[in-house]
């Protein structure tokens, strides 16, 4: 599977803090870090849409992270952004645990869409 020395990346995994307006409603309010993790991130390269995607500027990857439970609460409301380039983000549209023994976690994501 993976080891270790792989885990070149650091990521930031961060969910919208849910906040009060004032007037006694509930919305969204700004992206809070909830996990960092070491990360092996691998960009798909072959397939029909994976290539038309690239050609909107659309870049889809899998992250690799160990898991956790902080881990397994990521969900598709979540993103990831690289701790060495904030300007990276990554839109994540799946989190499925490979091996069905929780210890890694691939998370389909995608780097160029609005998160």
């Amino acid at each position: 599977m993976t080891e270790a020395g792989k885990l070149r990346d650091k990521l930031f995994f961060q969910c919208r803090a849910i906040v009060d307006d004032g007037f006694g409603n509930e919305v969204s309010g700004d992206w809070q870090t909830k996990l960092t993790a070491a990360a092996e991130l691998i960009p798909l390269k072959g397939g029909e849409p994976v290539l038309a995607a690239r050609l909107s500027g659309v870049q889809p990857y899998i992250i690799r992270i160990r898991s956790c439970v902080a881990a397994r609460a990521v969900t598709p409301a979540w993103r990831a952004v690289d701790a060495r380039n904030p300007s990276r983000v990554f839109n994540i549209t799946a989190a499925v645990d490979p091996d069905n023994k929780n210890a890694w976690l691939d998370i389909m994501a995608t780097q160029g869409v609005a998160t």
